[in-house]
């Protein structure tokens, strides 16, 4: 009976740490597998995008589509890629966060709100946050909150990391896309 019941939990341990190591998106997809999307060039990872003679509106769509085969998080809302962090950067910080979710973005329903809906939103709610953080994460999507605890570099993706360990003690970015939404941080130490 105890080489069964051994069995039994190092088989449930073993099936715990493969959900955590190889965790399934949407539709049984991996994480930061790209969900195809209508009119959208077909972009792989390590694939260009030839931009030259498409139209404002495709190259807006093709930079779209780019950002989200990547899942977000590699380049500021600028279009620039973040530059390295200060050597006197902290090697960890203590932060909050505002979350506003678009379709596409990880864990997110396909009903969500676009992509320019959720940018609309997250630049009202970073004017709000610059005066009011707490009534900004009250606004915000479910995942917002004042203290998300304390985060070491190397974890997020380029662009937020670079915004969040940048900003001063008490300081409130601007908007930065990541793969789980757009975020507004707030160093709190």
């Amino acid at each position: 009976m105890q080489k069964w019941t051994a069995v039994f939990f190092a088989t449930l341990v073993l099936g715990t740490v493969a959900l955590v190591i190889f965790p399934a998106g949407r539709h049984g997809a991996s994480v930061g597998t790209p969900v195809a999307d209508a009119g959208a060039p077909d972009v792989t990872d390590g694939d260009a995008v030839d931009l030259s003679d498409a139209s404002t509106t495709d190259a807006d769509t093709a930079v779209e589509s780019a950002q989200q085969v990547d899942g977000g998080g590699t380049v500021l809302l600028s279009g620039e890629a973040p530059p390295g962090l200060a050597a006197d950067a902290p090697k960890s910080v203590v932060f909050g966060v505002v979350l506003v979710t678009y379709r596409g973005a990880q864990g997110v329903l396909p009903t969500a709100r676009t992509r320019d809906a959720a940018l609309e939103l997250v630049k009202q709610l970073a004017e709000l946050a610059k005066t009011d953080f707490k009534a900004a994460v009250a606004k915000g999507d479910k995942g917002s909150m004042e203290n998300a605890g304390r985060l070491p570099r190397g974890v997020l993706e380029p662009a937020p990391e670079y915004v969040l360990f940048s900003l001063p003690k008490g300081g409130v970015s601007e908007p930065v896309d990541t793969p789980r939404g757009y975020w507004i941080v707030q160093r709190i130490e």
